[in-house]
């Protein structure tokens, strides 16, 4: 058996490595993981360049939801360093006015009514409606670690990023994109997107599943991973 790949996990919005935490305990055989650090810059640039900075002169990457708009941007700046791409529940598009809008309007909601009423507010957003209790759980107590002030980062950093969807078409890496079929925050038609766009990329709708599938439906998520690693 070959030695485990280098590979870069790169949270969402509000997450930590605990979004990770079922790849982590069920590809050790197969990938030598790190996750990156989003919680402390307010530009996905700057997130990307952390990442870089720290990361394996070589390696693979995979990015959920916030962490697919910084996995392209580290293809952007050092496509030779990244040998396979993983999209999760994410979109390559940039926010339009109204979405930035909006996410502007939840920062000012969650410090006038309290950061936890706003997670758990957007939890309908996030999971499926047959997901187990204790995953909302979870996701909420994820969020709450991260906190309001890397909160309020991340949703700049967001607003900020650019348009990466033209620039698909140069990756040349082996991809993987994975998205609930049931995902109302990134839906499937942005996954469409994507992959109409880039060369050798592998798609899987995943069934029964929001948009929080590393946690929603992990097993699905390590075997198109493990698939993605190994080919």
């Amino acid at each position: 058996m070959s030695a485990p790949q280098p590979l870069v996990l790169v949270p969402g919005l509000t997450c930590d490595a605990a979004l990770w935490r079922a790849q982590i305990e069920g590809l050790a055989d197969v990938a030598g993981m790190t996750v990156a650090d989003t919680l402390s810059d307010d530009s996905i640039g700057a997130m990307a360049q952390r990442l870089l900075d720290g990361a394996p002169e070589r390696f693979a990457l995979a990015g959920f939801s916030m962490g697919g708009y910084i996995a392209l941007e580290v293809m952007r700046r050092a496509p030779g360093r990244v040998t396979r791409l993983a999209l999760i529940d994410t979109s390559a598009r940039a926010d339009d006015a109204g979405h930035a809008a909006v996410r502007r309007a939840t920062v000012r909601t969650a410090r006038a009514r309290g950061f936890e009423t706003v997670l758990r507010g957007s939890l309908g957003l996030l999971l499926h409606p047959e997901a187990a209790p204790a995953i909302g759980e979870a996701v909420v107590a994820m969020a709450l670690r991260v906190g309001i002030e890397a909160f309020e980062r991340q949703q700049t950093a967001i607003i900020g990023r650019p348009d990466a969807l033209p620039g698909l078409t140069a990756v040349k890496v082996p991809s993987l994109i994975l998205v609930g079929a049931q995902d109302r925050t990134t839906p499937p038609y942005m996954a469409d997107d994507m992959a109409a766009a880039l060369p050798h990329a592998v798609v899987h709708r995943i069934e029964r599943c929001g948009h929080m599938a590393p946690m929603e439906q992990p097993q699905v998520v390590n075997a198109a991973l493990r698939d993605w690693l190994c080919a």
